[in-house]
């Protein structure tokens, strides 16, 4: 919980949604904290014409028509779950690309909202050492929430296999690389545009028609951006952050701030990157890595280890791992308890506000209050009202349907 000198001399979570960013002191950036540099989002209006049609745009698929509001989905990525979890859309859901590990990666975070969840009951499992083009015929599904672009990379997929596909069961609408702003195969790059997850939410929104669903959860977004903005430390006070994933003895590093909406969760924190300056990280070089004394040369005040929350690691083997190693425990990350589970680049809407708030409370405690300790099998942790960097209970009333 925060600090009785936080509490005096920072800008509490009620004070900042109640004067909109304007508070007078506490070094409050007035008016625009909200705004600047925040994942921004589009209209989530839609043009229906007389026949009850209407037509939504994305790149790369382009302008999608619908007839109605698809009642059977399919999506690949746990970001597009999440979407429709949020949308109150979850039960159009037929299948996933990995429905035991996403349905459980995600219902960690789910836990947060009382009355929130996503079955992974019935869900096909998309990816078998490649994706079955029969399958999505017999899914039969009114929308694949899947970019066709990042299809066509896979082994027996062609960009016609993904026209027949849009042709003769049912379009396309996902955009895969705007998640680290990397380049799609060939045949796809000329146009391809970047978006931030709160604009890609936003279009999935007007697919399903829900405009006012999205607008609350954008304005929860936006107070939440704003108020972990304005309550920063100056950046000389601020830590360095290694972001790792550790496996085969070695230490996988990300870059914090890089572009995309992999970073949604950790580039608004601004704070010191420990791989800012190396040409060795993931981002980069899919096989950079440093080995224990690589890592303590660099010595982050903070790491953060990617995706730990979800079933891709084994959290407690890991920590036990590092925290043994004669090398790995003079990390001072490791010797300040310091070292952190943390979430995932596959984030969608109400991922990514749980994952700014863990975020802020693992780098500056001080700030916005201390983050418990992580052990496998648990849920995310059931802070109390005045613990919350955002109104935990209103997001669950937007996503029941209860605004």
């Amino acid at each position: 919980m925060a600090t009785e000198t936080t509490k005096r001399e920072g800008t509490t979570r009620r004070e900042y949604v109640k004067y909109g960013g304007a508070v007078i002191g506490g070094g409050l950036i007035a008016g625009c904290a909200g705004k600047s540099g925040s994942e921004s989002a589009p209209d989530s209006s839609t043009a229906t014409t007389d026949d009850g049609s209407y037509s939504v745009s994305m790149s790369p698929v382009g302008e999608v028509t619908f007839d109605e509001v698809p009642t059977n989905v399919m999506a690949y990525s746990p970001q597009y779950a999440d979407m429709l979890v949020a949308l109150g859309h979850d039960d159009a859901l037929n299948s996933l690309g990995f429905p035991e590990d996403y349905v459980s990666g995600l219902g960690y975070f789910l836990d947060a909202f009382d009355g929130v969840s996503l079955s992974g009951e019935g869900l096909e499992q998309l990816y078998n050492d490649g994706m079955d083009k029969e399958l999505l015929y017999e899914l039969d599904s009114d929308v694949h929430l899947l970019d066709p672009a990042w299809v066509t990379s896979w082994d027996g997929w062609s960009k016609e296999d993904t026209e027949e596909i849009a042709e003769n069961v049912g379009p396309w609408f996902a955009n895969r690389y705007s998640r680290e702003h990397t380049q799609p195969p060939e045949g796809w790059r000329d146009g391809y545009r970047y978006y931030t997850i709160w604009e890609i939410t936003g279009k999935v929104a007007q697919v399903f028609r829900e405009p006012d669903r999205f607008r609350a959860l954008k304005e929860e977004y936006e107070n939440l951006y704003g108020y972990i903005r304005s309550n920063l430390p100056p950046k000389n006070e601020r830590p360095t952050v290694g972001l790792v994933a550790f496996y085969d003895g070695q230490f996988h590093p990300y870059k914090i701030s890089g572009p995309g909406f992999g970073k949604a969760h950790t580039r608004p924190m601004g704070a010191r990157d420990a791989f800012a300056d190396s040409d060795r990280t993931y981002d980069e070089n899919y096989d950079a890595s440093y080995d224990f004394e690589g890592m303590l040369e660099i010595d982050p005040d903070i790491i953060l280890h990617n995706f730990a929350v979800t079933p891709f690691y084994d959290w407690d083997d890991i920590e036990e791992t590092v925290r043994s190693d004669p090398v790995g425990k003079e990390l001072t990350a490791v010797k300040n308890d310091r070292f952190y589970a943390s979430g995932q680049s596959f984030q969608g809407p109400l991922q990514n506000l749980l994952q700014l708030e863990m975020t802020a409370k693992q780098l500056y405690p001080e700030q916005f209050g201390e983050w418990p300790r992580f052990e496998e099998g648990q849920s995310y942790p059931d802070f109390s009202e005045e613990e919350q960097l955002f109104d935990h209970q209103r997001v669950a009333d937007v996503v029941n349907g209860d605004f």
